[in-house]
């Protein structure tokens, strides 16, 4: 019930909408329910009487009557379906915007395919239910009144004969409905994880294609899609014993109104005109029983995908805590004060960790994979919360600034670098749409990509691809660095911006970041020391923490960790 009441609540903005829709099926239900009145009634009097212009007149009527009719039945499946157009978006918009502002550790556990079927897939169906549901049970309910008064008028104990198998059909709707949901519950995860399958797939073609794994890929997505198709048959099934059961039940109905009304003739209990008008009755009354009977299946198929909308709207977003406050001017001191994090259920990344980076500082984080180094980077704009000690930014913790005015203060160029799929400008204006012309360009000069931009003959319009895959390594770096270069933040991480990139290249770049990290509190993540050599600190990590501190030349002159990664990297 509480699923049902979040649902209705989509109806609110178009409640006027909702409202003629509904009217136009009242009246669409009351013109069906005219035709079989005037058949009794001219079966019974206007033929024996040969009254053939009140037979012309009721034609005259009728006609009118179906053109109103057809008026009503295209606004429902006009303006209907717009509105269950609307409300879709509207869910579309919630869940989206929603999704911005769900953690990291939300999409750690997440499939993207997984979740975009949610997006699309899903909400396709609850929008059927929106449009189509609240229409189809309320057009049952009228029918199902109005032909019980019409048929108890013609006769009452005919009708109590019919009615009295209603129950049993909507006792068979109920227990079918609940193996159903079972099935179809069972065919949208299945469903989603093909799209799941799909996307990742489909994002390493390069790499399927560099070790020839078409095969092994094809094999994966048969598996699942055999699996898909076996949930499927078992939803098919349930279906096809509740189509088929329901269909006997209205044929055994049929039998039961021939049978019985013509019994009642015979014995003169109606006449010929009210037998011949009770049997379209009787059409008019399976009407709404078939509608029921497709509202349990739509419904099913409706709830389901909005239950799993839900799931979603559910899962807690990352909030502020209650005096949480944003933060103007940041000089970029960094503290991390007796720091203990993990992800999830693994085992403890960082323990106790305490260091300090003045303002304007550079700090670079070096040691084996598995430090928590990126860890740290990571923590700094509070994409993941720790569980012990705290994190400072100008003497504040970081949890007591808002997230918003946390994170525009804190640039980040990472080794994977993800470009949208738009145009360069689009790309490097991201976060800063209302940046002048001359304002980009500047970044992107400083980021040593302006010349090979306007080399290309779209120059910033020039479509990157999908992320970014028109573009080299080096390139996309520089298109992220200028990126960084606009946002001018007092804060920077550069979490491997190098490591990825040939010599020539990282020589080129690191020239940009050196230009970039002028007057900013920076944290340097890398494995290739050249990088860092100029830090005014250096800290090792290991797996067990902290190491060694200290510039290069102290740390050389220790002659630890630190000095075997550099003769190592340096040999002759």
């Amino acid at each position: 019930m509480q699923m049902v009441k979040r649902f209705c609540a989509y109806y609110k903005p178009y409640l006027k909408l909702f409202t003629l829709d509904m009217l136009c099926a009242l009246g669409v239900a009351l013109c069906n329910l005219v035709y079989p009145k005037l058949t009794g009634v001219i079966i019974d009097d206007f033929i024996p009487n040969k009254n053939v212009k009140f037979i012309l007149i009721l034609a005259a009527v009728l006609v009118v009557l179906y053109f109103v009719k057809k008026l009503m039945n295209q606004f429902i499946q006009d303006y209907g379906h717009r509105m269950a157009a609307d409300m879709q978006a509207d869910m579309r918009r919630d869940l989206f915007n929603h999704m911005q502002k769900l953690p990291f550790t939300f999409y750690d556990n997440n499939k993207t395919g997984a979740l975009l079927s949610r997006i699309v897939g899903d909400l396709l169906d609850v929008s059927e239910l929106a449009h189509h549901g609240p229409e189809d049970l309320f057009l049952s309910v009228v029918l199902l009144v109005c032909s019980f008064v019409l048929m108890a008028q013609v006769n009452i104990w005919l009708t109590l004969i019919i009615f009295v198998c209603i129950p049993f059909m909507l006792l068979f709707a109920l227990h079918m409905r609940k193996k159903m949901s079972v099935e179809f519950k069972a065919m949208r995860v299945v469903n989603a994880e093909i799209n799941a399958n799909i996307e990742n797939s489909l994002t390493g073609i390069r790499v399927t294609k560099a070790y020839v794994a078409r095969d092994f890929e094809n094999d994966k997505f048969n598996q699942v899609t055999d699996k898909y198709v076996k949930t499927r048959y078992r939803a098919l099934s349930a279906m096809a014993q509740f189509h088929s059961t329901s269909t006997f039940l209205f044929d055994l109905l049929k039998l039961v109104v021939l049978i019985s009304g013509g019994l009642f003739c015979i014995y003169g209990k109606i006449t010929p005109g009210d037998f011949a008008a009770f049997l379209i009755y009787a059409n008019v009354f399976v009407d709404p029983i078939n509608r029921l009977v497709n509202f349990v299946e739509q419904f099913q198929n409706g709830i389901s995908g909005f239950e799993r909308f839900c799931s979603i709207m559910d899962t807690p977003a990352e909030s502020d805590v209650e005096d949480a406050k944003p933060i103007d001017k940041v000089a970029g001191e960094i503290e991390f004060d007796d720091v203990s994090f993990r992800y999830s259920d693994s085992k403890e990344i960082l323990s106790h960790l305490s260091f300090k980076v003045a303002p304007g500082k550079t700090l670079a984080l070096v040691g084996p994979s598995g430090g928590g180094k990126t860890t740290i980077c990571n923590i700094i704009p509070r994409f993941y919360d720790i569980e012990g000690g705290s994190v400072k930014i100008d003497g504040t913790d970081v949890r007591n600034i808002t997230l918003d005015s946390l994170r525009s203060h804190v640039g980040i160029v990472s080794q994977d670098v993800f470009l949208f799929d738009s145009t360069i400008r689009d790309n490097i204006c991201y976060g800063s749409c209302d940046v002048s012309d001359d304002e980009m360009i500047a970044a992107a000069k400083r980021a040593n990509i302006h010349e090979y931009i306007m080399s290309l003959p779209e120059g910033y319009e020039t479509q990157v691809g999908e992320r970014g895959v028109k573009l080299s390594g080096g390139q996309k770096q520089r298109v992220a660095i200028a990126r960084v270069f606009l946002k001018n933040p007092p804060i920077l991480i550069l979490d491997e911006a190098t490591s990825a990139l040939d010599n020539a290249t990282e020589k080129m770049i690191s020239e940009s970041l050196n230009e970039l990290s002028v007057g900013r509190t920076t944290i340097v993540v890398a494995h290739r020391l050249s990088t860092v050599k100029q830090a005014d600190e250096i800290i090792v990590m290991t797996d067990d923490g902290i190491k060694e501190r200290g510039n290069h030349d102290e740390l050389i002159n220790i002659g630890g960790i630190y000095k075997e990664l550099y003769d190592y990297q340096f040999r002759v």
